[in-house]
């Protein structure tokens, strides 16, 4: 199979969604491998190492579209990226498409199958959604201690405290990879970490893992109390290929202490957060009465490095199961579609937008 990764484009995404060392073992399984020149630059990756691993480098995007059958990229096709997609393209990226309406009409009058990784689940886990959840959790937790200070906008709180000082407290909704990674950095940090889930297995699992973390249901008047006390508030809800609901209201907010930061995992899904819109890393914060708020909807992309060699280790297995040419009997890779010959197929996704 011809199979084609493309520079990201959108504003600060530096990952790339194979490095060459993955790569390599594509060509070594009989695939050919495109890859855009500088795809890999922004994540350390020099062409002449995608070119050592048997690659062919593309001058730009058009001829790295015209080369590919399965396009293989990190974010949603993203402006220039809608005019090179084929009906006969194979896409596999994260899409995200019950918070974007719009791209799923596009995507359907192409006509292309496309698979989320987002959709793709194995064993109850998320593979290809996981690393990136974990990388983001984390990115939250320090962004937010970033923010809480006053040259940035913030109390001037820190956020482990110390002796003589009180620490601050971290309100994380959702006990998944993003929620679970954030409130285990949060407590190691020192801080005071509530983290609020519906489900009692993870909720025990965090009591034990750090004593830092108090676990509890996820009321709704809970996290009314909770958020008016927190100081940096992480909303990492997630169901899988659903619109991600708002457990954060506006009102919620205005009753939030002055200078306290938001960071809303969600955005990619709509955001748990009503308050919350999707931004980039040009300009990442804003306030909504008196409230930082930090959504942008691609937080793995400040760390490519890391981001790109986490992602690529769980992206080649799956590329290599599509690529065989017998994928459609892979259960998982099957479900994971989105969008198929004009239509929305993914029940979710079809279900969140009413197509």
């Amino acid at each position: 199979m011809k199979i084609g990764i493309p520079k990201e484009v959108k504003p600060l995404e530096g990952r790339v969604a194979l490095v060459p060392e993955a790569c390599g073992d594509l060509v070594r399984a009989g695939h050919a491998v495109f890859v855009e020149r500088g795809a890999g630059l922004a994540s350390g990756h020099a062409d002449e190492a995608y070119v050592a691993h048997g690659v062919t480098l593309c001058p730009d995007a058009a001829s790295l579209y015209g080369e590919a059958e399965l396009v293989v990229k990190v974010k949603e096709p993203w402006g220039p990226d809608l005019e090179h997609l084929r009906r006969d393209h194979l896409l596999f990226c994260f899409l995200h498409l019950a918070a974007e309406p719009e791209l799923a009409r596009r995507l359907m009058d192409i006509g292309l199958t496309a698979i989320g990784f987002e959709t793709l689940q194995r064993a109850g886990d998320l593979p290809l959604l996981a690393p990136m959840s974990i990388i983001a959790g984390r990115i939250a937790v320090q962004q937010g201690a970033v923010h809480l200070m006053r040259p940035e906008g913030g109390p001037g709180r820190l956020l482990g405290g110390l002796g003589g000082a009180d620490r601050g407290h971290v309100l994380v909704l959702g006990g998944g990879h993003a929620g679970g990674a954030a409130a285990l950095l949060a407590a190691q940090m020192g801080a005071r970490v509530t983290l609020l889930d519906i489900d009692r297995h993870k909720l025990q699992r965090f009591h034990d893992l750090h004593p830092g973390i108090t676990a509890l249901h996820a009321y709704h008047e809970r996290i009314r109390e909770q958020s008016a006390r927190a100081d940096l508030l992480i909303g990492a809800v997630l169901r899988p290929g659903h619109r991600a609901p708002h457990l954060v209201t506006e009102d919620m907010v205005r009753a939030m202490l002055e200078g306290s930061v938001i960071v809303d995992i969600s955005i990619d899904q709509g955001g748990c957060v009503e308050t919350a819109r999707p931004v980039t890393w040009e300009e990442p914060v804003y306030r909504v009465h008196g409230v930082q708020h930090l959504s942008v909807t691609n937080l793995p992309g400040a760390v490519p490095r890391s981001a790109s060699q986490a992602l690529s280790s769980a992206l080649l297995p799956e590329v290599l199961r599509i690529a065989s040419g017998r994928w459609m009997d892979d259960d998982a890779l099957r479900d994971a579609i989105n969008t198929r010959d004009g239509e929305l197929v993914h029940p979710a996704v079809k279900a969140d937008l009413g197509l």
